[in-house]
């Protein structure tokens, strides 16, 4: 079983598409794939509702629904949650796309798509919002959360780099190993990833 097949295989997924075939088309991809679909709804409110209710690892989202649109939908989730947000656009404007970025979605995808297209980038939706969620609940065990996230999150990124360049593992795998290590000797992510970029730790 590959990673992405791993994680999907534990992954929820709301859907809010206003169109019912898209809905029904993203359904059948993500339960033929092992995702498990908790909710669907065309309607932006109710996605955020259904969140709240489901708890889901990731809410698909459509840009322009009834009663709220994706973006906003995106906002509220994202800020009482952690859940990773893909949005579907038909839209391709750069500011619809920066909008969308400053309201905590993790990624979009251009529609009409292909089944090629949509589950690699929910599996690195899933896997990069995972590794934020950790960085984020290891900050908040620290005496000064806000600087120890930006400051683990960038020695990660350059351990990743590392372990991906000289060590051929894949950026989910640095990422594992990183936090699995950090598990086993109760170090923090930071300090195994410092000794990652310093040449003191190998998989």
């Amino acid at each position: 079983m590959t990673a992405a097949e791993g994680s999907a295989a534990l992954a929820r997924v709301v859907i809010a598409e206003d169109e019912a075939i898209v809905r029904l088309d993203l359904k059948e991809i993500l339960v033929t794939a092992g995702y498990e679909v908790v909710g669907e709804t065309g309607r932006g409110d109710e996605a955020v509702t259904l969140v709240e209710e489901h708890q889901p690892d990731l809410a698909i989202l459509d840009v322009k629904m009834p009663g709220m649109d994706g973006i906003r939908a995106a906002r509220e989730i994202t800020s009482r949650h952690q859940v990773a947000v893909l949005l579907l656009t038909a839209f391709s404007q750069r500011d619809l796309i920066e909008e969308a970025r400053d309201s905590g979605v993790s990624a979009y995808l251009i529609k009409p798509f292909q089944p090629r297209d949509l589950l690699p980038a929910i599996a690195d939706v899933l896997a990069k919002a995972r590794q934020d969620w950790a960085i984020d609940d290891e900050a908040a065990h620290s005496s000064d959360g806000a600087e120890d996230k930006i400051a683990t999150r960038r020695t990660v990124d350059e351990a990743k780099q590392v372990l991906m360049d000289r060590d051929d593992l894949s950026e989910d795998d640095a990422f594992r190993f990183i936090q699995r290590t950090a598990m086993q000797t109760r170090a923090l992510m930071r300090d195994v990833a410092q000794q990652v970029v310093d040449g003191t730790l190998t998989p």
